[in-house]
């Protein structure tokens, strides 16, 4: 109980010293089981059980989401999160696994109340049975804890009811958020505006979320020295590239709503929203550039399944993983690598004599675990994929990065965004034309395994073309110059860039 009670809801706060303090709640506790009648001492005792014991299974929660997401479990609005992860392990072990996850995972959740709720009514018996000594001991307790206490030494904890406040008030803006959202979903100042997009007539334009490419993926010397080698070759072959960071609404994971933030101007931090949004008929950037002429095309190589809510964003063709004509293996997470993913598109969509395209492109070579990465490869030998064959290829789950060594983890996080990079810049060496305005961005920031504790979730940003009629639409950005931004680069919301980008690019508003 003491643990339980005494644990901080981050794992990298787990020290020896942080379980030596006497908990408040705690003592609390048992004064109230000792003062209790005996006909009530029990009932209280289960019932308090049972609130411990579904506080440590919430707690368990806030550290998982904390390591992957940067935050604590919200009671209101991450239940729907668990369905997809359930999916995930029924596509990529089998619904047998799937199902035996479910099943011990409620075996796990029963035991860990029944085990509470029985240590708490033995407490509470033994306290009564020695009501005299339990009141001198909780007593003598909690005066050490009031004249022991030194500014910078705890002696006492009351994480417990912090915790309990802090998920109560998230409690209550969950419950709100749904008209919070509604709200903000119904102001839409470019629903109905003619000649939107006006000025990027005739040109194909490519939005491609680089997967965990966050801010912090720049100051590791791999990913630094290929935005530097990438930003002299794009210049070499006459394109000129801003960029910025992009505050994320995600971060660890949660892909989808990033994409989501950005291609519908609203801010996608929670399931519920996102089912919202893909049920409304929000003016995203995909419809936009349908409505304005332009095919809409989306390239998800992450989709494996039935894709329903792809209809919301309005593109005349989806190409989902099997879609893409890949024959090779699989790496990691990753259906496809992303040099092959761009190279289908551009077999599929603009290698042919072809009217304005706008692309959505979520690539997934560089989500976890980020090993094995493939080989980049001449773009003549792509063929079907049968070249990646040879390449040391796995299955290996997302979470498979928490029984590895840090150090070698980040190294193939950098290695993997590199490769993710190296698609990009060399995709718009071979392919690129004056006709052609490619934006690339981070999605999220990667799991604090990588980031480390107190990351922001800032992601880059870069705009690249050819036509410096382009570049001087967004001159009042005030992005820095060429693919990396600098640490004082310009950083606004994700949910920004979708007015941003149409407000660039089309007439003034009358």
């Amino acid at each position: 109980m003491v643990v339980v009670l005494t644990a901080p809801s981050d794992l990298e706060e787990f020290t020896f010293e942080a379980f030596l303090r006497v908990p408040l709640e705690g003592l609390v506790g048992v004064m109230v089981l000792v003062l209790l009648p005996d006909r009530w001492r029990k009932p209280a005792a289960v019932a308090g059980g049972v609130a411990l014991g579904l506080f440590t299974v919430v707690k368990i929660m806030d550290i998982g989401f904390d390591m992957v997401l940067y935050r604590p479990f919200d009671l209101v609005l991450d239940w729907p999160l668990l369905v997809p992860a359930v999916d995930f392990v029924d596509v990529t072990f089998g619904r047998f696994a799937s199902v035996l996850a479910v099943v011990l995972t409620g075996a796990l959740v029963a035991g860990i109340v029944w085990l509470t709720a029985v240590s708490v009514l033995r407490l509470g018996s033994a306290a009564a049975g020695h009501r005299p000594v339990a009141v001198r001991a909780v007593a003598l307790a909690a005066v050490a804890c009031v004249s022991l206490a030194v500014p910078g030494v705890p002696v006492y904890s009351d994480a417990a009811a912090t915790s309990l406040v802090d998920h109560a008030r998230r409690f209550q803006a969950g419950l709100n958020d749904r008209e919070v959202f509604a709200a903000e979903a119904s102001a839409d100042a470019f629903r109905g505006q003619s000649g939107l997009l006006s000025s990027l007539r005739g040109k194909d334009v490519v939005f491609t979320f680089v997967e965990s490419y966050g801010k912090s993926a720049l100051d590791l010397p791999d990913v630094a020295a290929k935005l530097d080698d990438g930003n002299a070759r794009l210049r070499s072959a006459g394109y000129g590239a801003r960029s910025a960071y992009l505050t994320s609404p995600t971060a660890g994971g949660g892909s989808w709503m990033a994409q989501a933030t950005l291609l519908s101007g609203l801010w996608i931090d929670n399931q519920q929203r996102y089912r919202n949004l893909v049920a409304s008929d929000r003016l995203t950037l995909p419809r936009a550039f349908r409505e304005a002429s332009w095919r809409s095309v989306g390239v998800v190589p992450g989709i494996t399944q039935a894709w329903p809510e792809g209809d919301f964003f309005h593109y005349d063709e989806i190409y989902a993983a099997q879609d893409l004509g890949y024959a090779g293996p699989r790496f990691g997470y990753a259906t496809t690598p992303d040099q092959f993913t761009l190279e289908s598109f551009q077999r599929n969509e603009r290698s042919r004599p072809h009217g304005p395209v706008m692309a959505a492109i979520p690539m997934v070579s560089s989500h976890a675990p980020w090993s094995p990465t493939p080989d980049f490869v001449d773009w003549d030998r792509l063929g079907d994929g049968s070249v990646y064959s040879a390449m040391p290829a796995s299955d290996d789950p997302p979470e498979s990065i928490f029984g590895r060594d840090p150090a070698a983890v980040r190294a193939d996080y950098a290695h993997s965004v590199s490769y993710s990079l190296e698609s990009v810049i060399s995709y718009l060496e071979r392919y690129g034309d004056e006709n052609l305005v490619f934006v690339f961005l981070g999605d999220h920031q990667p799991a604090q395994m990588v980031t480390g504790e107190g990351a922001s979730r800032d992601v880059p940003i870069t705009i690249v073309a050819k036509d410096p009629a382009v570049l001087s639409r967004v001159e009042a950005w005030k992005w820095d110059d060429g693919v990396k931004p600098g640490g004082s680069a310009p950083v606004s919301r994700m949910s920004e860039f979708r007015d941003q980008f149409l407000s660039a690019f089309s007439p003034p508003k009358l």
